[in-house]
């Protein structure tokens, strides 16, 4: 089969997958898959090799690969057959390859009695029971923080077992929302394999498997083509990710062939006893999109990229800990810090490619109470300030990296749950001064408006700026606290969880992006409309361009 020959067949299965994730999204419950859409969707190979991928959310489909891999060897281990009609449910992060909230659903597409390939679906359930509300915070054990599933069926030869489903979901805070957003991954799922038998049905079952493969051999050739313009060396990076009080080193090396790529992380910090460690499959996506980002944006992405990448994660690190180690945050805040580190080394090697720092984080909160006898969990990810490209500012409020979610309505927060957005906002001069500057971070701050409820915030640069590059200074650190009602202000570490009481307020402020180049190279017309628009200040100006005063 010629190389171009193979692309109908594959676009088209990459549509299957965007369309899985408009269905997913569209009948889901929660607010957090219906409208901020933390769900990904992918088609693969019988053994696992992935095939095609919408455009979702990188720290679920650069794991996917491991997860359905681990998924089927768990199968295989317990004697189970996957059979027609079947659909597999698995959230344990060990097997799945993020952490517990992300629940991934795998189904078998069969033709003449064959597997052909695998359906697969993952989304992130606003609660699955543990300690606090959102399942997610500093947890001395993976047990702590929800319930773990091992790989089981939920549908076997096309009957939902209902009775599993309940016995989970009543181990969550929110069963209908937990039942809702499962029934709508599986729907996705039936999507996902009624339209495959169509592409099957129109193509041919030879011809539809030739064009797969090719189509992951020609991502590897792809990659080995873009390798050969680049000198063969190995470059070197390190970051840290904010302990509180302590700083955990994540260090690597990394080394470019014409013939692949070897990312070493020997030499980063050991697990620890919460909740920051990232498994395996965190790691494998947050080095696989850095480098896909920096490489080439528009590469083809399936196993053939994967095929040229050796990942060297040591175990019993916080980028591969041993179970039963905590891992919620890590997905979240390891894997942007993963993705620094390597922006950081390749900078070394392609500068005119690397941006600098963005705001570095997913910028979590969870809030979670019960008023009138009814639990209501809340869950959002917000934005912050994207890194100076090396020939553009960087963007302002945006989610960057391992995220790809939208924001979460402000209508819809107030609709759903006591609280009352009084302020969602940029934060003026927050950006890092370059010759482009960073992207400005947000200020979101919330009111809770009625009984009692707790709040849990995973975030990072609260100590550490994100930095600028080329002679770019630095962005404006985060800043997390609480006013309580009676005017009395409490100031939040990177992680922490406390009680509210009706009336207090949470003020998040996100980090801004760092700046790239020389500050006084950058453009006075530039300067002028960020002044005009309210972005930065004359304080900003005299800070950063050693002017007392800018009037334009």
């Amino acid at each position: 089969m010629r190389a171009y020959s193979f692309e109908p067949i594959y676009y088209s299965t990459i549509y299957v997958a965007e369309e899985m994730g408009i269905i997913l999204q569209k009948t889901a419950y929660s607010p957090n898959i219906r409208d901020r859409r933390d769900l990904s969707c992918a088609i693969a190979l019988p053994n696992g090799e992935l095939i095609a991928q919408a455009e979702h959310i990188p720290v679920h489909l650069g794991s996917m690969m491991i997860g359905l891999k681990n998924t089927l060897d768990f199968l295989e281990g317990e004697g189970l057959e996957l059979e027609e009609g079947d659909i597999v449910m698995v959230n344990d992060p060990y097997i799945a390859g993020t952490h517990l909230n992300d629940i991934l659903l795998v189904s078998p597409v069969f033709h003449n009695g064959e597997i052909i390939c695998l359906i697969a679906n993952k989304a992130h359930h606003v609660d699955v029971g543990g300690k606090y509300p959102g399942s997610i915070f500093m947890a001395k054990s993976l047990f702590e923080e929800g319930v773990v599933i091992e790989p089981v069926k939920i549908v076997c030869r096309g009957e939902i077992k209902t009775k599993t489903i309940e016995e989970i979901a009543i181990r969550t805070r929110i069963p209908r929302y937990f039942k809702g957003d499962l029934y709508a991954q599986i729907a996705s799922i039936n999507t996902g394999i009624k339209n495959i038998l169509k592409i099957l049905s129109k193509e041919g079952i030879n011809r539809t498997v030739e064009a797969w493969r090719e189509a992951i051999k020609y991502s590897q050739r792809y990659l080995l083509n873009i390798l050969r313009d680049i000198p063969n060396i190995t470059t070197k990076g390190e970051d840290y990710i904010e302990l509180n009080d302590e700083l955990l080193n994540i260090s690597v090396s990394i080394n470019l062939e014409s013939n692949g790529i070897t990312v070493d992380f020997r030499g980063t910090h050991r697990q620890v006893d919460n909740s920051l460690n990232a498994v395996y499959g965190v790691t494998v996506a947050a080095t696989s999109f850095a480098l896909k980002a920096i490489l080439d944006p528009n590469m083809p992405m399936n196993s053939g990229f994967y095929k040229v990448l050796n990942i060297i994660a040591p175990k019993g690190t916080i980028v591969n800990p041993v179970k039963p180690a905590p891992v919620s945050l890590g997905n979240l805040e390891t894997s942007q810090r993963i993705v620094d580190v390597i922006f950081k080394a390749m900078h070394n090697v392609l500068p005119d490619r690397v941006p600098a720092a963005s705001h570095g984080s997913m910028n979590n909160v969870m809030i979670g109470g019960e008023f009138n006898g009814r639990k209501w969990v809340f869950y959002e990810t917000i934005g912050g300030g994207m890194g100076a490209r090396p020939n553009m500012d960087g963007v302002d409020g945006v989610h960057v990296n391992m995220t790809n979610t939208l924001n979460t309505p402000i209508e819809v927060i107030e609709r759903e749950y006591p609280i009352l957005i009084l302020e969602y906002s940029l934060i003026q001069d927050s950006c890092g001064a370059g010759k482009y500057r960073g992207g400005l971070g947000i200020r979101r701050v919330y009111k809770l408006l009625r009984g009692r409820a707790t709040v849990t915030i995973a975030a990072e640069r609260v100590k550490l700026e994100p930095w600028g590059l080329s002679g770019g200074r630095a962005g404006l650190r985060a800043n997390h606290y609480i006013i309580r009602k009676s005017g009395k202000k409490v100031q939040l570490h990177s992680k922490d969880t406390v009680d509210l009481d009706e009336g207090d307020i949470l003020v998040i402020n996100t980090p801004g992006g760092g700046g790239y180049g020389d500050p006084r190279t950058r453009n006075i017309e530039l300067l002028i409309d960020d002044l005009e628009n309210g972005k930065i200040s004359n304080t900003y100006i005299s800070k950063n361009f050693n002017v007392k005063e800018f009037r334009g």
